[in-house]
């Protein structure tokens, strides 16, 4: 049975750049189709860029220059063209673009193509970047201030956690977790109506939040639902997500972007409200087109309580991880 449509779909050509819109898209193994094929590489850090570091790079916007091809993948990423924001356009094939975003960043960076899936040279993390690893560096990306909980890390799967420990960003991909970030206009309702006593400014933007796919939902039975949908299977247009775990919100959506204006009021919402968490995160089980318009229906898990009691087991463990590391971080 349908319970929401979909009601708009983003594709991010280059990671922590704004995006396009789109009525259409397919959707494979690694996500929608073209998504976040270049990045961005800060070359004194040696690491794959983020607007969570670089908030600057929320200010420009990318759209590929011709229609993406059913071979772009991995080691071939098709011509981009990024817009800056003083108006000017430039192509991921004109040389003069790695100064152009040096400039927009502040900082010596180049913009680089996703390689082929089995060359990690762009994916794995200095040894500079694992020892700045600190419970401080988090705290400052997620917006946790000292006193305030720490995100419940639980939710992710072991091998995320192993993996995350090695790479910036998954081998074959630019994303930073999971191929498709999955949100509703609900849980946007909800955390705009936690922004003040205003009752006209209840608008949060959805691209604060960059997801690919928008939901719209019929009769929502929660101000949260997508925090209900984990071990789901969420069916949209011609694809079926895997439902794997709640997005961990960082400091990303306060921040400025075209026509938005920063406001650091988000953060602050999404942690009282939601637990730092918005969205969801989903692996792709069945791939196929989705447009918008489409119906969007879901099959819960059957395995909710086995879910539930492992998650109490990782969460008092990453407690007392997190509670030792703090200490000796002081």
């Amino acid at each position: 049975m349908s319970f929401g449509q979909v009601t708009a779909l983003w594709r991010y050509p280059v990671k922590s750049l704004g995006g396009e819109q789109l009525e259409q898209i397919d959707i494979g193994a690694r996500g929608l189709h073209g998504d976040r094929l270049w990045a961005v590489r800060d070359l004194e850090r040696d690491v794959t860029a983020t607007a969570r570091r670089i908030p600057a790079l929320l200010g420009a916007t990318a759209r590929y220059a011709q229609p993406v091809g059913a071979d772009a993948g991995p080691g071939n990423a098709p011509e981009v063209e990024i817009t800056f924001p003083d108006g000017s356009v430039c192509s991921s094939s004109d040389p003069g673009v790695h100064k152009k975003l040096s400039e927009l960043a502040d900082r010596d960076v180049r913009l680089t193509a996703l390689p082929p899936a089995d060359d990690t040279s762009l994916h794995k993390l200095s040894r500079d970047e694992r020892e700045n690893m600190s419970i401080a560096a988090l705290r400052k990306d997620f917006g946790v201030a000292e006193g305030e909980k720490f995100p419940d890390m639980s939710m992710f799967r072991v091998t995320d956690l192993t993996l995350l420990g090695r790479y910036s960003t998954p081998p074959g991909m630019f994303v930073d977790l999971a191929p498709v970030h999955v949100m509703t206009r609900t849980s946007l309702a909800t955390i705009g109506a936690e922004l003040g006593d205003d009752p006209d400014d209840t608008h949060v933007d959805a691209r604060r939040f960059r997801p690919n796919i928008l939901l719209n939902l019929a009769n929502p039975e929660d101000g949260l639902p997508e925090s209900q949908w984990t071990g789901g299977r969420l069916s949209v247009g011609g694809a079926v997500l895997a439902v794997t775990m709640p997005t961990i919100r960082c400091v990303v959506p306060s921040r400025a972007q075209p026509g938005i204006e920063v406001d650091r009021r988000i953060t602050k919402a999404v942690a009282s409200r939601a637990g730092r968490c918005l969205g969801t995160y989903c692996w792709v089980n069945v791939g196929g087109p989705v447009s918008v318009g489409d119906e969007a229906t879901l099959k819960q898990s059957r395995n909710r309580v086995l879910a539930d009691a492992a998650r109490r087991t990782k969460r008092f463990a990453f407690g007392v991880a997190t509670s030792a590391m703090e200490r000796l971080g002081r």
